[in-house]
């Protein structure tokens, strides 16, 4: 999972730089990203109506294994595409939303915990206006975001699957403590530093008005 899908960073830049990027719809990678959108109510329904545990926790891995798997198969199969790099980060931003929330309401998590996380991509989200006075769309991407996300991720199945009363939970539910606990304290802080850029550029960067009043003088 790239930290691409975090407000107001830029893309990590492919470690195959020939790779071409198009603007075909129709790929195998997008189909991926269209699916793991797709499963998001079922995942919200059979969690929350059905309490169906071990469907939900299906739905987990699937989407964590299909999420490395579409950008491997973008490079592979050269299906690099515009629309993709934007399917892509959404199902991970909805993914890191939706499930805190879910696991809120069956009491699995804190709630003043799933309030960092959310609060956290707001107020990252909020950099963008910022960053565009000064004629940027997005800051270089911090890989301890990546490690923040990717720990998140990480915890919920976790998580999920230590709820189940029996010795596989009682192992399964201290790790996705570990992994909870890691992600969102590196999330917090990759949010400090994503801040501390943008006051960076803020002080570095005059303002786009200012630059071009400058130049027709």
């Amino acid at each position: 999972m790239s930290d691409q899908s975090d407000p107001a960073v830029a893309p990590e830049p492919d470690s195959e730089p020939d790779v071409p990027v198009s603007d075909r719809i129709v790929t195998v990678p997008n189909a991926l990203s269209v699916l793991r959108l797709l499963l998001i109510p079922v995942f919200i329904w059979l969690l929350l109506v059905e309490e169906a545990d071990g469907w939900a926790f299906a739905i987990l891995m699937f989407s964590g294994f299909s999420d490395w798997l579409d950008g491997k198969l973008a490079r592979l199969l050269g299906q690099s595409s515009r629309i993709g790099a934007l399917l892509d980060p959404a199902a991970d931003r909805l993914y890191i939303v939706v499930i805190p929330i879910t696991f809120g309401l069956r009491d699995f998590v804190p709630w003043w915990l799933i309030g960092v996380i959310i609060a956290r991509d707001v107020l990252l989200f909020a950099t963008g206006p910022i960053l565009r006075t000064r004629g940027l769309f997005a800051l270089p991407v911090l890989y301890i975001g990546k490690a923040a996300t990717f720990a998140l991720m990480s915890a919920f199945p976790w998580l999920l699957a230590g709820q189940l009363d029996s010795v596989v939970g009682t192992i399964c539910y201290p790790i996705g403590w570990a992994f909870l606990i890691w992600g969102v304290a590196l999330y917090v802080w990759s949010f400090v530093l994503y801040w501390w850029q943008t006051i960076l550029v803020v002080r570095a960067m005059p303002p786009v008005a200012a630059r071009s009043r400058g130049e027709m003088t």
